[in-house]
């Protein structure tokens, strides 16, 4: 049965008492052996040295002792802590396998598979789990793993060591732009301190695969207008999950706008450059440095909502900059780990960020008439996440709400799930077409390593650095501590013991005195009361968005282009809201003028507003079209976006490794030469490709050359690609060209004028 957008009175009265109910956990001793959620129970019982869960479902499961061991009240909380050690020995194998490499046969490598029913390894989920607690459990099997995500060129140049962008919208990178994520997971192994020589092999490895990654993205995926990197949102790359449903055969808009999961990581890893480069000496370092705070500028400059007190999950093109009523926890989550965000700002979206008891969505609001996957969705690794972030802001709340969270679904499940559905925290839910979440796998790697963080950092405290900083609820007490005075976290080089106060009079227990004797540290644990009250979310968690609308109608009326607002829609004119629409005027008109201009529209529902339409740009189109190279006599000085149409029919809309990319140089009358970068991603239909802006003198001739950019088709690593074309056949960065065309801009006087 489809769901209304609305939830339903039942569903909500329902979601209201599991909200209310939630105090009640805190003082609950089911949550010890037992917990109880929506008419179903896990049972976990001690058994010997091991552990027996008895979850929602199926059989009992056996769990082993492990070689680290928590010792609290709750056996609940101590045999899953057993279980996902036990399942991260699962994941390591020694050979992995995907039908879109050599086709399906297994590969040599000495790795982690990204879960049960997912046996290889990709860029985006052994990083995250890497970050999350595999680089500080496993780190020799974690530099192998992240070893075989780098990659030297086949084909192109410059030579280097690159990393590996493997899945993505439209023919992969530059589209999908993420695989920098690789570096959050690397800067874990070499901050460490070490006298192994592969560690310091891999030190190297590192700084050369960073230094090269960095000038390619530079050069292919940066934006010198808005001073962003463009490409899709990092791990939601399921484009009608998240992004208008236009895009789902349409992903030219993915691959211009910008997200600010995927900013956020290219900033930490311009951050990593900067330190390794002081570290080697490197006159990078400040260049490096320079970067990373202009990005970090224009992140916090563009992402914000005010109106809505969040960071926003990604934003349109540089030509139509456009806010979306997108949020997304995972994104928001890095940023406050970042140190981006201002502390104010960042403990502000995150306690506006919504939730439900069973926890809290991936992105917000939900889209209708789309199944579960990310949209209606818990994925415990961005629970974990949120975990971290929270613990930066000290919001209380959140902590014990994501622990919960986490336990809860592993203890239902009797496994480290993929992902959850967002209400029932199910792993499954059956609603005809919109059933799921669509995929599913136990034992899923990131899932694995967020429940091991949310042991080790989230409850125990423990930081990158070694350092214990635990910040537990006091709702957690009666959980964790029961009737004793201390718990214990037995780690394979150091024993870590948390002391209650003898009364907890605060809502936080935070360290005060430690102790050491040889490898075991013991902390007295000190009540601490907040400054602040806990916030509520305003926002239905569940909420649905609106359907985005079509296209804005445009007719041309004299000097003026009339356009018919829609009751209940907004008008954006070049990515700003136009405020003269209102319920008595329906109606806008704009002068005709040469310099382009760009509209979309977007509903509004209960307060909610959809994602955007398509954007339909009006103005001065000039077609330039013939042999290359292609020359151009400009009919006034001024700034020029100039794109291609093309066609690229070399892979499909949703993965591939050949999206074309060039290097569109125009040597123009009076000035330097200029360059940028063309994309031309996967598309049934022809398209018109990402925009190089260029300034030209006034009665200038420009002659346009094209030059072989780099696609993911280069990398020696994709040799072995049978997924589609571009591998084993050879490398591929190939469109069928049209007409480049040159749209005027408006100058910066004009900008300001608007505004």
């Amino acid at each position: 049965m489809r769901r209304s957008p609305r939830l339903a009175p039942a569903i909500a009265l329902a979601i209201a008492c599991l909200v209310s109910a939630g105090s009640a956990f805190a003082g609950d001793a089911a949550w010890r052996d037992s917990i109880a959620w929506q008419g179903a129970t896990a049972r976990m019982q001690a058994d010997g040295d091991g552990w027996r869960l008895r979850p929602k479902a199926g059989d009992a499961i056996d769990i082993p002792a492990q070689p680290m061991k928590t010792d609290t009240a709750s056996p609940m909380f101590d045999g899953l802590f057993a279980l996902a050690q036990a399942e991260l020995s699962k994941a390591q194998v020694e050979a992995i396998s995907d039908n879109a490499y050599d086709n399906g046969r297994p590969i040599p490598c000495s790795c982690f598979e990204t879960g049960e029913k997912w046996r290889y390894v990709w860029t985006r989920d052994l990083s995250f789990a890497a970050d999350l607690s595999l680089a500080k459990l496993r780190p020799e099997r974690t530099r192998s793993a992240l070893r075989f995500k780098l990659s030297d060129l086949r084909a192109g140049a410059p030579q280097g060591t690159y990393v590996v962008q493997d899945t993505g919208s439209g023919g992969s990178w530059p589209i999908s732009s993420d695989r920098v994520v690789w570096f959050l997971a690397a800067r874990g192994l070499v901050d460490a301190p070490s006298a192994d020589a592969d560690a310091k092999r891999f030190n190297d490895e590192v700084w050369h695969a960073l230094t090269d990654t960095l000038a390619q993205d530079r050069a292919f995926v940066f934006d010198g207008e808005t001073g962003l990197y463009r490409g899709e949102t990092s791990f939601l790359d399921w484009r009608e999950q998240s992004y208008p449903r236009w895009t789902a055969d349409d992903v030219a808009f993915i691959a211009q706008s910008f997200a600010l999961s995927t900013n956020v990581l290219h900033y930490e890893a311009l951050r990593l450059g900067e330190r390794k480069a002081r570290e080697r000496g490197d006159v990078r370092a400040e260049d490096y440095a320079k970067q990373a705070q202009a990005l970090a500028t224009q992140i916090e400059r563009r992402f914000w909502r005010e109106d809505r007190g969040l960071y926003m999950s990604y934003i349109g093109t540089a030509s139509h900059p456009v806010p979306f009523e997108a949020y997304d926890l995972l994104g928001l989550s890095l940023l406050i780990d970042s140190g981006i965000a201002p502390e104010a700002r960042a403990r502000r979206a995150l306690a506006t960020y919504p939730m439900l008891d069973s926890g809290s969505p991936v992105i917000w609001p939900q889209q209708p008439g789309i199944a579960i996957y990310h949209n209606r969705a818990i994925w415990p690794f961005v629970s974990a996440y949120s975990l971290r972030a929270a613990r930066k802001v000290n919001d209380i709340a959140r902590i014990e709400h994501e622990v919960r969270s986490i336990l809860r679904g592993a203890a239902l499940a009797g496994s480290n799930m993929e992902n959850y559905e967002l209400v029932t925290q199910a792993v499954h839910v059956d609603e005809g077409a919109l059933s799921g979440p669509v995929v599913n796998s136990p034992r899923q790697l990131w899932s694995v390593a967020g429940y091991l963080a949310m042991v080790m950092e989230g409850v125990f405290g423990l930081e990158p650095d070694g350092s214990v900083a635990p910040k537990i609820p006091s709702t957690l007490v009666p959980m964790l501590f029961g009737q004793r005075d201390r718990i214990s976290l037995r780690l394979p080089d150091r024993d870590i013991v948390l002391v209650r106060p003898a009364k907890t009079e605060g809502d936080l227990l935070v360290a005060g005195r430690r102790e050491r004797d040889g490898s075991r540290e013991t902390v007295q644990l000190v009540a601490h009361r907040s400054a602040t009250k806990a916030a509520t979310s305003p926002l239905d968690a569940a909420a649905f968005a609106p359907a985005s609308p079509d296209a804005p109608s445009i007719v041309q009326s004299g000097s003026r282009w009339i356009i018919n607002v829609p009751v209940n829609h907004r008008l954006y004119v070049d990515g700003a809201l136009r405020s003269d629409v209102s319920p008595q005027v329906r109606t806008v008109q704009l002068p005709q003028q040469d310099a382009q201009q760009c509209v979309s529209l977007a509903r509004v529902e209960h307060g909610i507003e959809s994602l955007h339409s398509p954007t339909r740009c009006i103005g001065v189109d000039i077609a330039i079209d013939g042999a290359w190279p292609r020359t151009w006599r400009a009919p006034k000085a001024g700034r020029y976006a100039v794109s291609a149409d093309f066609t690229n029919t070399h892979g499909p809309i949703n993965t591939g490794i050949t999206a074309a990319v060039k290097t569109l140089v125009a040597a123009c009358d009076g000035v330097e030469e200029q360059h940028g970068t063309l994309v031309m991603p996967h598309g049934a239909a022809r398209q018109r490709s990402s925009a190089v802006v260029v300034d030209v003198p006034a009665g200038a001739t420009c002659r346009f050359t094209l030059r072989d950019g780099v696609n993911m088709s280069y990398l020696t690593h994709n040799a072995r690609y049978t997924g589609g074309v571009g591998g084993i056949d050879g490398p591929l960065n190939d469109a069928t060209l049209g007409a480049l065309y040159a749209v005027p801009l408006r100058t910066a006087q004009q900008e300001n004028s608007a505004r």
